[in-house]
């Protein structure tokens, strides 16, 4: 069983930064790889980044790419993404997943755990 916590979200303005990190529970942390998913107001939950248990590979969807870097912290229990010049259709909810296994799954089905989500709003 692992549980997930989000934090860092929060309000900023187009061209700013936001981290979001996600910690999790249980001993067992770096046998899964982990994903940072979204979804906003009518929308369906959508793949953001993804990075695997040793966090020695990485996966971004093409709309964050060069912009979010995602990490782990295994000693910590702890997913990052570092967020930069936000854009306001970066605006929604932002969810972490952990998937056990090695690969990175761009399908939100393949993970077996989430987390409560984290708003994030970009203003124009």
């Amino acid at each position: 069983q692992v549980q997930l916590v989000e934090s860092g979200g929060g309000l900023v303005q187009a061209g700013g930064s936001l981290r979001l990190s996600c910690a999790a529970s249980g001993r067992t942390f770096n046998t899964y790889s982990m994903g940072w998913f979204r979804q906003a107001p009518g929308k369906e939950r959508e793949f953001v980044a993804g990075i695997s248990w040793s966090g020695g590979s990485t996966y971004y969807a093409d709309s964050v790419k060069g912009r979010f870097t995602i990490s782990r912290d295994n000693a910590k229990n702890t997913v990052y993404l570092q967020m930069n010049s936000l854009k306001p259709e970066d605006t929604a909810i932002y969810y972490c997943a952990a998937a056990l296994g090695s690969s990175i799954y761009r399908r939100a089905t393949a993970y077996d755990y989430w987390g409560q989500g984290t708003q994030v709003t970009v203003s124009s």
